[in-house]
């Protein structure tokens, strides 16, 4: 039987023309960006060529793009700028970021040089923006609100316009992991009230180990990792250049397809929850799902039972790939903090089904057909 793989969210399928652009910086052209022979210039222009086109497609300007290994990177160096260089002493967040941002805020805690606070949060994942602008208003100190643009195992999706405009009026830097979100929904950079975002090339169809930060042209920051003096003195290290070129490229594309694409990935989600509803009793979805949500992410809630205990393992038997997100804590896994911020219900198994362009009805159907034996 052929792989299922409804993990989208985790990571996506290479796309062959994204690697088709990479192939020419992995074989030929192999200069140091940093040399100065043809050689070398020829990849420093792949890498500058890159960033206008990353620029162009954000509506940003050139200089504020910053290339890194990745969306974990990217919200390490801002979170940690804006303590250590802009003078933050006082962080707000949510309960249901991911660890690349909570792990970060939870380190700086620890280390004592900054205050923390949780933005109070509704039953369906958003977060309850009166209780921000009250955390924004009860704080003396220089306040970093690091906020996701969307979930990645609900999907609920940030009004990222309106938080930025409430961090200007309080002076607040503004820090958003938009890891989910950009190549999978159009950015007007220039005309949003925002800081710092992020982005990782494998979450829309680009290669592992490369992402972006964009550092907004206003702010000032030191490196966080030190050298050479590579992506203008912001990021130490020789350029990850095939990476890079494999960034732009599959963000070009996903950009040029994103009417289409959304449209049709948008309509496996709504048909999937429709047939889990007709199919599954006591099935229920998590997050904002028919409101303001990716068009990529479905949390289910099975009930639980002796057989829905296993069911990822069992979908895995079956060669169907999906993430778990259950609040409860079994053997290694730990469960979803997500989840249990929101829904803590030990009698429920959680499932995050997560859908790309390469997806049919077809394997829904089997999906769904399976489930309907393991539940």
């Amino acid at each position: 039987m052929n792989r299922i793989y409804l993990d989208n969210a985790a990571t996506t399928t290479l796309s062959p023309q994204v690697l088709e652009t990479m192939m020419p910086y992995l074989t030929e052209k192999f200069g140091n960006p940093s040399s100065i022979y043809s050689y070398g210039r020829e990849t420093k222009m792949a890498i500058e060529q890159a960033r206008k086109s990353v620029a162009k497609i954000l509506n940003a300007h050139p200089a504020e793009i910053f290339f890194t290994s990745g969306g974990t990177e990217s919200s390490n160096t801002a979170i940690t700028s804006s303590i250590r260089d802009l003078g933050c002493k006082h962080i707000i967040t949510s309960a249901i970021e991911h660890h690349a941002v909570s792990h970060t805020v939870d380190h700086l805690y620890a280390l004592d040089v900054v205050k923390v606070s949780y933005v109070k949060l509704q039953a369906n994942g958003h977060i309850d923006i009166d209780d921000l602008e009250k955390l924004l208003a009860s704080t003396q100190e220089k306040t970093l609100v690091t906020l996701m643009h969307a979930n990645n195992e609900i999907g609920t999706i940030l009004d990222i316009h309106t938080v930025g405009n409430l961090c200007k009026v309080y002076n607040a830097i503004f820090h958003s992991d938009t890891v989910q979100t950009v190549g999978h929904f159009p950015f007007d950079l220039r005309n949003t009230p925002i800081d710092f975002i992020t982005g990782a090339a494998h979450k829309f169809h680009g290669p592992k180990g490369v992402g972006m930060l964009y550092i907004n042209e206003n702010i000032k920051i030191k490196p966080f990792i030190h050298g050479g003096g590579q992506e203008r003195n912001m990021r130490a290290g020789t350029e990850n250049i095939y990476g890079i070129v494999g960034f732009a490229k599959a963000l070009e594309i996903a950009t040029e397809n994103y009417e289409t694409d959304s449209a049709y990935i948008g309509s496996l989600k709504y048909y999937m929850m429709e047939e889990l509803k007709k199919y599954i009793e006591g099935v229920s979805f998590n997050g904002d799902v028919l409101g303001i949500s990716s068009y990529t992410v479905l949390s289910a809630s099975f009930p639980k039972t002796k057989k829905s205990e296993m069911i990822l393992f069992n979908l895995d038997i079956h060669n169907i790939c999906a993430s778990g997100g259950s609040a409860c804590t079994s053997g290694a896994d730990a469960g979803s903090h997500v989840i249990r911020a929101i829904n803590n219900n030990p009698n429920q198994i959680t499932v995050r089904f997560s859908f790309s362009k390469h997806n049919t009805k077809d394997e829904i159907d089997t999906v769904v057909k399976k489930l309907k034996e393991l539940v």
